[in-house]
């Protein structure tokens, strides 16, 4: 015959520690005790001269042979069980609790701790209500009196607002049509916040400067209607729209890109200009025979212009021929530019580098790269023209005027005003207001942005139209 101390021995259970409620460290961190006696007692020490690789290869902590296979006998949250013991669970209690949240008294029941009995409801600290404001009698006839609102239609607002803790599309559901006048949501706020003003300025202190909210019904009626239009669409014109956002896209990244060329076409030009300074400048100090104050009076040329050779003023030995080495900011077109035009003058590309001819040679190719960079700035100049020169015509077709072809004045006329036309009356250059009487009708974008799909369909409808017209005259 088995007794309690059978069972307990061979359930590993022993008394002493198990009296008591069981708890939740007991139920995981059973193991880990365990573990821990089992650690400090089974001790081993590595030989003196043996590799601790070596040693592991033999033995474990546990000194059980090295596996075959790899395992994994660390204890996670995936084998982590319940371990109970003798030890008393919490007693739990089926009792009745009320919601303060409520007014009508309903008693409910649930399950909850003993020793939490006769404590409050737990969640009832997230029952928030609003605080609407009461007014009296004498302070509605002075300060709250409206002609369009009457006392009673007042009080049913705010006792609306009260009941559904300022929902105004649910006080607006509510509201009694039948026995008032009917109001949107819009009034209704105006008149409850513009009530919360006024008794909060009438209730405030002397001195102070309390915070007043101020509803703008006219500008939440006309957001609404910006809304009802905005959800009313039809595809084209969504469509249209996004086309138009679109062209407005390209044009902002045009025009930022011809102000950046206009900077850099500028930046050239005042280089150019400093450049030409400069070689005077040094023409009359040689006349003068200074040449020890050629450099003092060297004026400074700015960062942009040609190339900046870098300066060799640290300690130690430098070739002067280091002084001819092109920096690495020079691209590839630059060098094989200034290689070429070195060649087809029958300049040397590594002459002797006195200190004379590396500061002259220098020179000469930093003003080559500004040439051909002047060069290139001409030559994207002459073909924006003639863009512009074959856009142009085009709106002349377009406008009506397809029989007169004009000629735009070209690059290096000298300003000279060619506008000699090519039709045989000899027309004079037409003015803006000319073509903007054929083209009425048309949306022409100055920066060349083509034209909208509806407006397409009304200039072929025009078109056509006008069309008809000069068939049916005769």
């Amino acid at each position: 015959m088995t007794t309690g101390a059978d069972v307990r021995d061979i359930l590993e259970l022993t008394g002493g520690d198990n009296d008591g409620p069981i708890s939740k460290k007991d139920l995981i961190n059973s193991d880990k005790k365990k573990s821990k006696k089992t650690t400090e007692t089974l001790t081993f020490k590595r030989p003196e001269g043996m590799h601790r690789e070596v040693y592991a290869l033999l033995y474990s902590d546990k000194k059980d042979a090295p596996p075959l296979l790899p395992s994994d006998t660390t204890q996670g949250y995936r084998t982590v069980k319940a371990k109970l013991g003798c030890k008393k669970v919490r007693p739990w209690k089926w009792m009745p609790f009320t919601n303060p949240a409520r007014r009508d008294g309903a008693i409910f029941h649930h399950w909850r701790r003993a020793a939490e009995e006769g404590k409050d409801y737990p969640f009832a600290r997230f029952n928030k209500t609003v605080q609407v404001p009461v007014y009296s009698e004498q302070e509605y006839q002075v300060h709250l009196h409206d002609d369009g609102w009457t006392k009673a239609e007042t009080d049913h607002l705010f006792d609306l607002c009260k009941r559904f803790d300022l929902r105004f599309v649910v006080v607006h559901d509510r509201y009694d049509h039948q026995q008032y006048r009917k109001r949107s949501i819009e009034d209704l706020k105006e008149r409850y916040y513009g009530i919360c003003g006024k008794l909060t300025k009438v209730r405030a202190a002397s001195g102070a400067e309390p915070k007043i909210y101020i509803f703008d019904a006219g500008h939440e009626r006309r957001r609404k209607e910006q809304l009802d239009k905005l959800f009313n669409r039809t595809p084209e014109q969504v469509a249209e729209e996004e086309y138009l956002i679109q062209e407005l896209r390209k044009i902002e990244t045009r025009k930022k890109d011809r102000e950046k060329k206009a900077q850099d076409l500028q930046k050239l030009i005042k280089a150019a200009d400093t450049t030409t300074e400069l070689r005077r400048a040094e023409k009359r100090v040689s006349k003068k025979k200074l040449p020890q104050k050629r450099e003092t009076e060297k004026p400074a040329l700015p960062e942009t212009t040609g190339i900046k050779f870098p300066d060799f003023k640290s300690s130690g030995v430098t070739l002067r021929s280091q002084r001819m080495k092109l920096p690495s900011s020079v691209g590839q077109k630059k060098i094989k530019a200034i290689e070429q035009i070195l060649a087809e003058q029958g300049v040397d590309l590594n002459p002797m580098p006195t200190e004379e001819i590396v500061q002259m040679f220098n020179e000469l190719r930093s003003d080559l790269v500004l040439l051909y960079e002047l060069k290139q700035a001409h030559s994207n100049c002459e073909y924006e023209q003639q863009m512009l020169r074959h856009r142009y015509e085009a709106l002349l077709k377009a406008g009506g005027g397809g029989g007169m072809t004009t000629a735009l004045p070209q690059a290096g006329d000298g300003g000279t005003n060619s506008t000699t036309a090519s039709t045989p009356l000899g027309e004079a250059w037409p003015n803006t207001d000319d073509i903007k009487v054929e083209a009425k009708e048309q949306i022409i974008d100055v920066v060349g942005a083509p034209l909208t799909p509806n407006s397409r369909k009304r200039r072929e409808s025009a078109s056509s139209s006008s069309s008809v017209k000069k068939v049916k005259k005769p």
